[in-house]
C-alpha cells in the first residue's frame, strides 16, 4: 500500500452502517471515550461510566495512564525497527493515536486499526479524511474472531506477515471472557507473526483493589455490548508465554519505563507489557 494513503480510501468496504451504533447499549470503546474526556458518547455510555466513577473517581486518570503506555510501548518498538502495527481494539481516535506516535519516529511505518464498533470506524474516517496521514488502515473486525482477521485482504494488503509486526492489545483482553478463550485468540494471532515481531498488550486487574470495587467494576459493565473480566497477574502473565518479556516484565502500566518519577506513582488498575517473539 502506497504511503499517504488515508483512512477514508481503505473504509468503505465492508463499513456497516449507522444503524449498528446501538446508542442504548453501552459500549467500552465509548466508554473509555469519556474517561479520557472526548466527545463520542451516549447516555447509556456516560451512565454505565458514571457508575463506575462513583466507586473508582480516579478512572480518568487511568485510562490516561493506560494511553500513555501505548505511546511509550509504540515509540520503543518502532524505534527498534518494526515499521508494521496491527492494533486490534483501537477505540475511538484521539490524540496520540498509534499511528501518530509510530510515524513520528519512521514516516514509513504503516499501522492496520481493527475494532468491532462501527462507531470508531465512524470517527475515524473523519479524522483520517485530511491530508498527513502515512499509510494507515481501519477495518471493522472482533478480536474473537482472529482467523478472519489474518485472512482479511484488506490487512494482507497492508501488512506484510513475512515481515516483524507490532501485534497490539491495549485494553482489550478484559472484554474477553475465559469462555471465549483469550488466551487461543493470542496465540492464534501470535503464531502468523515471525520472529522478530513484539506484543504490546495491557489488561485490567483487580489485584490493586479491594474485592468490592472489582465487583462493582464488574456490575457498571453489565448492561454494556462486552463485560469485563479483569485478571490477576499471573493470568495475565500467561498471555506472554514462550515470548521474550522486555524489563520491566509485567508491571502496573504506570511503571513500564515512565518518563518521570511522578507519572509512575499514577494509579491505574491495569498492568502491561511487551515481549518480543524469538
Amino acid at each position: 500500500m502506497a504511503e499517504n494513503t488515508s483512512w477514508m480510501d481503505q473504509t468503505t468496504e465492508g463499513f456497516r452502517p449507522p444503524s449498528d451504533l446501538h446508542p442504548e447499549i453501552p459500549h467500552p470503546a465509548r466508554i473509555y471515550n469519556y474517561f479520557l474526556g472526548g466527545k463520542d458518547h451516549f447516555p447509556a455510555d456516560r451512565e454505565a461510566a458514571e457508575k463506575v466513577l462513583a466507586f473508582a473517581p480516579a478512572t480518568p486518570s487511568a485510562a490516561r495512564a493506560n494511553r500513555a503506555f501505548l505511546q511509550r510501548a509504540v515509540r520503543y518498538v518502532a524505534g527498534e525497527g518494526i515499521t508494521q502495527f496491527l492494533d486490534i481494539g483501537t477505540g475511538i481516535p484521539t490524540a496520540g493515536n498509534t499511528h501518530e506516535v509510530a510515524q513520528q519516529v519512521d514516516p514509513a511505518v504503516k499501522v492496520v486499526y481493527i475494532d468491532n464498533d462501527p462507531i470508531v470506524l465512524a470517527h475515524a474516517r473523519a479524522l483520517m479524511a485530511g491530508p498527513g496521514h502515512g499509510a494507515t488502515t481501519v477495518l471493522q473486525a472482533d478480536l474473537r474472531d482472529p482467523a478472519a482477521i489474518l485472512a482479511d485482504p484488506r490487512v494482507r494488503e497492508a501488512i506484510d506477515f513475512g515481515q516483524p509486526v507490532a501485534l497490539m492489545l491495549v485494553a482489550v483482553l478484559h472484554f474477553v471472557d475465559d469462555e471465549q478463550d483469550p488466551y487461543g485468540l493470542v496465540k492464534t494471532l501470535l503464531d502468523a507473526l515471525v520472529p522478530g515481531s513484539y506484543l504490546i498488550l495491557s489488561h485490567a486487574t483487580g489485584d490493586f483493589d479491594p474485592p468490592e470495587h472489582s465487583a462493582a467494576g464488574k456490575a457498571a459493565y453489565q448492561k454494556a455490548a462486552a463485560q469485563v473480566s479483569p485478571r490477576s497477574h499471573p493470568e495475565v502473565l500467561r498471555f506472554f508465554e514462550g515470548l521474550e518479556l522486555l524489563e520491566p516484565g509485567v508491571v502496573a502500566v504506570p511503571k513500564w519505563r515512565p518518563e518521570d518519577a511522578e507519572a509512575a506513582e499514577a494509579w491505574a488498575p491495569g498492568y502491561g507489557a511487551v515481549a518480543r517473539k524469538a
